[in-house]
């Protein structure tokens, strides 16, 4: 009777440990690879500015925090991740609201001497054809003159915030002469004509996610 005891108490503890319920292990990540983290966090900014490209260049990127001098993660591919809203952070207590107020831009070490020298103010002065990935869109501007960055002080009919797109900086600005300007034709066209800045805007699927097609 002892030892039927022991058994049957022993058969009650493994069942109870069957029927026990389950710890739940919090996602940390969305469907969309997003890591569930705050936007202050090294892993958050390193996947919206790498992803504003493909994930065969996003993978292996250098990412640079928003200082421009931080380096997120250290790439192998050539290719560098960084934040290019000029406007900054609607929020700087709590990082860029999402990836299309960052305005990520992933570029090739011609790109990368492209933007550096725009912002400076200076023409740039390229080896070769420099490529920019902007995979998450801007937050708008006047396609006829850089640094414009308010809707109201654009130029009538030339404010165009774009969805996902590529980007080609020519060495040769004028090699892009006869090109339309017209950022509604759904094609190629010009962005910045004539002003030295010259490039070309290649809309991709979801570039008028932001500003409807005209």
């Amino acid at each position: 009777m002892k030892k039927l005891f022991i058994i049957n108490l022993l058969l009650f503890g493994l069942l109870a440990c069957n029927n026990a319920p389950a710890t739940i292990e919090k996602e940390t990540t969305k469907d969309n690879g997003e890591p569930d983290l705050p936007h202050t966090s090294a892993e958050w900014k390193i996947w919206a500015l790498s992803t504003a490209a493909p994930p065969f260049i996003a993978a292996n990127c250098t990412v640079i925090d928003s200082d421009g001098e931080t380096i997120l993660r250290e790439g192998t591919n050539g290719w560098t991740a960084m934040a290019g809203n000029p406007r900054g952070m609607s929020d700087p207590e709590n990082g860029w609201k999402d990836p299309h107020e960052a305005m990520p831009m992933v570029m090739d070490a011609e790109g990368m001497k492209w933007i550096m020298a725009a912002m400076s103010g200076q023409k740039p002065e390229l080896d070769r054809d420099g490529w920019m990935y902007m995979l998450h869109g801007d937050m708008g501007e006047d396609n006829s003159k850089p640094g414009v960055f308010n809707k109201e002080d654009a130029k009538e009919g030339l404010w165009i915030e774009s969805g996902p797109h590529l980007m080609l900086m020519p060495k040769d600005p004028s090699s892009l002469k006869g090109m339309t300007t017209d950022f509604n034709s759904g094609g190629p066209y010009i962005m910045f004509e004539g002003t030295g800045l010259d490039h070309v805007m290649i809309p991709v699927e979801g570039y008028y996610d932001y500003q409807s097609q005209k």
